[in-house]
């Protein structure tokens, strides 16, 4: 996940590397400590490098590492580093998390689309890691900007993103060194100094605690070996406490003796302290995708009301078990060092039924909210209001605005549950219902061109479900979509293997829409390779289709494509038979602007073929059936192809006024040749070839 979080100087990080969480304690709370540790990275910045000294340009971004055990306030500090400099990088600081929260690696290219997508550029869908880390790369060249690359596993996933700009600065933040990226030397941190560590404690509790028994709190800090994380839950416990004395919690953890961290102490005894449903509540927070989670969420992996569950997660962010994330919605994020540890208690504390129904109840929750999310778009129809009407009012959006904002804060938790419930396994069923809610959600808030990236990756998903499970109806499906999606990137050669694959897992599932659909695209796909002679061949096995199963609309479009695919081979007598066909089948389908247009391209092949008496003919009884259609641009076009066929034939008279009518349809004075418009009506079936496929 990659977002831009700091885009200018002063702004405020809490300790543990996020801004205030909403209802804690330490209101107002800033980064504390750290003022060596900053002053070295900021003098790292500006020493000479080690092509400076060799008299060479430095060829690519400077790269500080911070580097740390989860808990040490690693983020925090990289993100403090960040907000001090942000004046000298005009083009702000973008953030990127290159792991998941239980240590999986992000892969390079979710990462590099990601931040594409946050600098407002796009990137075509499907593409690879190195063609969008060139594209990234790219962007760079002509920003001076921060890249923060947080909780990196290795040095390979630092390098494939960095900008070839030394006007760009790297942050990036490990738990050991990245051996292998040149000219890097690691700030490693430890614990925070006493004065620090005390002032961390003293925004939970209030001076006050921490002056009447200064040994005590010194000795606190002391268990908590000065760890960023340990002292924010040490604080939570005793705000949760105001009666309690800082000696107490001392106390309290000298008992819990010496195994563990002191991170694992801290924790074990915020976690013994909380009621047994907030108990179960942060556990299963551990399922939650890619570690966000808002009330829904919580909600349904705990079987509570969603209220009860907001009440809960603001309780624990208090406590510092969770941290609130900066969104217009309310979002929570469990702390990446926390996830191991609740994931033991899971392991402990809950049968693997009950994981699984968590999981399941999750799953169920965000499928219904998709759906309502989408349902909201439609309430012109009938059965989307039935269905809003359906739907618990908990599960309701107020309107398509506020659907799409949920839709867009929740992206990337709802993209990584679609990831997570395909690695499972175990819940195939609810994980394909949930890629297909999620695909006409997106389509209809996004629209399917913005969302193609996003759909790609969905359609990856259902084609592993597909074959997993051996569903050759949703392998044709999956097949199909990628397939468009590549033809669409100009992957042309992609897009026909998948169109043939998708045919043989049509014929599989015995799917008369899918074998057909593949069919027409397989020649499609030829002809964009220029192979004409197999476009028309497959469009002509597609009609025989089509035609079997008395399919009359598919079958006059057919025809069509056919006809385009003997024109573009030179054989026009082949393509006017073939639109003479399509002409009579729109004809008894009664479709009269489809008819219209194919008696416009008829007439183009035939001044192709050097007849341009029987053209204009032609031309003349396809303005009558683009003026019964209603079709004013088609009719203009149509005047205009007159006009030229009229000057073609010694006739600039009529000609003129031919072109006349035309500019009076539009209401416009045409140039000469008008060949933008004329450019409409041509190419009808290439034009709806595309719509198809």
């Amino acid at each position: 996940m990659a977002d831009q979080v700091v885009d200018g100087g002063g702004t405020e990080v809490a300790s543990q590397g996020q801004l205030p969480a909403a209802g804690s304690p330490p209101t107002g709370s800033q980064f504390l400590g750290r003022a060596r540790e900053l002053k070295e990275l900021r003098a790292d910045i500006e020493r000479a490098g080690l092509d400076t000294l060799a008299g060479r340009k430095a060829p690519r971004a400077r790269v500080l590492l911070i580097a740390g055990k989860p808990g040490s306030g690693r983020s925090a500090l990289a993100a403090a580093l960040a907000a001090q400099v942000a004046e000298s990088y005009p083009d702000g600081t973008l953030r990127a998390r290159l792991t998941e929260p239980d240590g999986t690696p992000v892969p390079t290219e979710t990462t590099a689309r990601d931040l594409l997508t946050a600098l407002g550029l796009s990137a075509p869908p499907g593409a690879g890691a190195d063609e969008l880390g060139e594209r990234l790369r790219e962007a760079f060249a002509i920003r001076r900007a921060v890249l923060l690359l947080d909780d990196a596993a290795d040095a390979e996933q630092v390098d494939a993103l960095l900008p070839d700009s030394p006007d760009c600065l790297v942050v990036a933040v490990s738990g050991g060194p990245l051996t292998g990226i040149a000219d890097v030397r690691p700030c490693t941190l430890g614990g925070l100094d006493t004065k620090s560590a005390l002032e961390v404690l003293g925004q939970f509790t209030g001076s006050v605690r921490i002056t009447v028994d200064p040994l005590a709190a010194e000795g606190l800090v002391e268990l908590c070996a000065g760890q960023p994380t340990a002292l924010v839950l040490a604080g939570g416990w005793l705000a949760a406490r105001p009666s309690a004395a800082v000696a107490d919690l001392a106390k309290h953890l000298r008992t819990e003796g010496e195994e563990g961290t002191p991170l694992e102490r801290v924790f074990r005894l915020s976690y013994g302290s909380l009621p047994g449903g907030a108990a179960r509540m942060l556990r299963l927070l551990s399922l939650a995708p890619a570690g966000l989670v808002d009330p829904h969420t919580a909600s349904a992996l705990a079987g509570c009301s969603v209220q009860s569950a907001h009440t809960t997660l603001d309780e624990l962010t208090g406590l510092g078990l969770l941290r609130a994330v900066p969104s217009p919605l309310p979002q929570y994020e469990v702390p990446g060092c926390l996830h191991p540890l609740l994931t033991a208690l899971v392991d402990t504390h809950d049968r693997p039924a009950e994981v699984q129904l968590a999981r399941a109840r999750m799953l169920e929750r965000t499928v219904r909210l998709l759906v309502s999310c989408r349902a909201i778009t439609e309430t012109d129809s009938s059965p989307a209001r039935e269905k809003l009407a359906g739907t618990p009012r908990a599960l309701r959006f107020a309107d398509p605005r506020a659907a799409e904002e949920w839709l867009r804060v929740r992206r990337p938790a709802l993209l990584a549950s679609a990831r997570a419930a395909v690695a499972d396994g175990e819940l195939d069923t609810l994980a394909r219902r949930l890629m297909a809610a999620l695909v006409r959600a997106m389509a209809a808030h996004f629209g399917t061109r913005a969302a193609a990236p996003d759909l790609y990756g969905i359609h990856r998903l259902v084609l592993d479900v597909a074959e997993r499970r051996n569903l050759p109806r949703e392998k044709a499906a999956a097949l199909l979509n990628l397939a468009d999606l590549d033809a669409g990137t100009g992957r042309r050669t992609d897009a026909l293997a998948r169109y043939r694959a998708a045919l043989d897992a049509g014929r599989e599932a015995n799917d008369p829409y899918a074998t057909g659909r593949a069919m027409e695209s397989v020649g499609g796909a030829h002809q964009e390779l220029g192979d004409h002679d197999r476009a028309a061949d497959w469009f002509g096995r597609a009609l025989a289709q089509r035609l079997a199963r008395d399919e009359r609309v598919d079958a006059a479009r057919l025809y069509g494509r056919i006809a385009g695919a003997h024109t573009y081979a030179g054989r026009y007598g082949e393509a006017q038979v073939n639109w003479r066909a399509a002409v009579a089948w729109h004809r008894k389908n009664g479709d009269v602007a489809s008819q219209a247009r194919a008696l416009s391209e008829m007439a183009r092949v035939q001044e192709y073929a050097g007849r341009p008496e029987e053209s204009l003919r032609t031309c003349q009884e396809a303005v009558e059936w683009a003026r019964r259609a209603d079709d004013v641009r088609l009719q203009a076009a149509l005047q205009v192809r007159l006009a030229d066929t009229l000057d073609r034939l010694g006739d600039p008279a009529a000609a003129r006024l031919h072109r006349a009518a035309a500019e009076r349809m539009l209401g416009e004075e045409l140039p000469e040749s008008a060949s933008g418009l004329e450019r409409d009506a041509n190419a009808y079936e290439i034009r709806s070839a595309s719509a198809e496929d």
